[in-house]
């Protein structure tokens, strides 16, 4: 039955087990044998338990696995059980689009499995992060998806999946919580990484991985007579609503956040005219966008001020504080000039 499997260290092949399992068996391991000899990224498992869900074990698993944790065949699932950190399962809320995060620590997946195993052969998938700690303090992070095949007659279910590091994107994740990344009202970024894009802008542009790119300081026009006449609520939900109409307008390439109170700040690829484009794009929506609050309309418009870095290159002053002062100067030329205004030159 195993002759030519190149290697094979499980239990159900040799083990009396029905023909129907073992021939699905050894089609998904000839798969992923293939699989594994390509060097991709993923690596492939076969994990398998009993009916009662106590005891799981591999029927196969990719070499980079055994490589990672530093073990054998025969000892991966206790290595890796002893490895896990905790466990994390991201999924939407019924009630909400924010996504919910479900940590489960180290101490609690040492209890009893056999709820866990129920839940995923109910539900016919796997879908987890794990952190694990390897040897030399060495933590990564490793993304579980599977599907769940259940073979009534053996009481044997397997798991056939692939497991895939997503070390950088978790540790960038929980870099931009350190920082509180995201406003809490709008949802957008929040002035704490502003720096940090404009740094790595200038890098690039250094670098000559870019040729240009704009950054533009915008302003509520009036913001002040919003929260006077229609209260704080009010001026809240205008805020929420203009991030949304800032978000609908922006391209990929594009980049905005909240600078403060009624300021936003924005990033645009390319030169002065694409970030001209840009910002009159956001101005006209917000023109044209009803806001309301408790059925009353609230006129609203902003003044931008932008700057494109290759002006300042011209003068030799290319630093975040410069951007920021020239944008800032030409947002108030904007307000000056009679707002609901774009303004990306200095005036003559």
């Amino acid at each position: 039955m195993t002759d030519h499997l190149v290697e094979y260290g499980g239990k159900i092949l040799n083990g009396g087990f029905s023909a129907k399992l073992c021939r699905r068996l050894t089609e998904c391991i000839t798969a992923l044998e293939a699989l594994d000899k390509i060097s991709s990224p993923i690596i492939p498992y076969i994990a398998a338990w009993c009916g009662d869900g106590k005891i799981i074990w591999y029927e196969y698993v990719g070499k980079r696995f055994l490589t990672l944790l530093n073990c054998q065949r025969s000892e991966i699932a206790e290595v890796f059980q002893q490895s896990i950190v905790d466990r994390r399962l991201y999924r939407y809320a019924d009630r909400e689009t924010k996504v919910e995060e479900e940590i489960v620590t180290r101490a609690e997946l040492r209890g009893d499995q056999s709820d866990l195993r129920e839940k995923v052969k109910r539900e016919g998938v796997v879908e987890f992060i794990y952190q694990l700690a390897l040897p030399g303090e060495k933590t990564i992070w490793l993304k579980d998806q599977a599907m769940i095949e259940v073979f009534a007659d053996d009481e044997i279910c397997l798991s056939i999946g692939c497991l895939t590091e997503v070390t950088k994107e978790m540790e960038q994740k929980d870099l931009l919580e350190k920082i509180g990344y995201f406003d809490e009202l709008t949802k957008l970024p929040k002035r704490a990484i502003m720096q940090r894009i404009i740094e790595i802008n200038i890098g690039n542009l250094h670098r000559g991985h870019i040729n240009d790119f704009v950054f533009m300081m915008l302003d509520l026009d009036h913001f002040k007579t919003v929260n006077d006449t229609h209260g704080h609520q009010a001026g809240d939900q205008v805020l929420v609503s203009l991030a949304e109409v800032m978000r609908s307008i922006k391209r990929q390439e594009d980049e905005i956040g909240r600078y403060g109170g009624e300021e936003f700040y924005g990033f645009s690829s390319g030169d002065l005219k694409n970030g001209l484009q840009f910002a009159e794009r956001l101005r006209l929506a917000v023109e044209a966008t009803d806001f309301v609050y408790n059925q009353q309309r609230i006129p609203v418009t902003v003044s931008i001020g932008l700057v494109a870095a290759s002006q300042l290159v011209r003068i030799g002053k290319i630093t975040v504080e410069e951007l920021i002062r020239v944008a800032d100067q030409r947002l108030y030329v904007a307000k000056q000039g009679g707002r609901n205004r774009v303004v990306g030159e200095d005036p003559q």
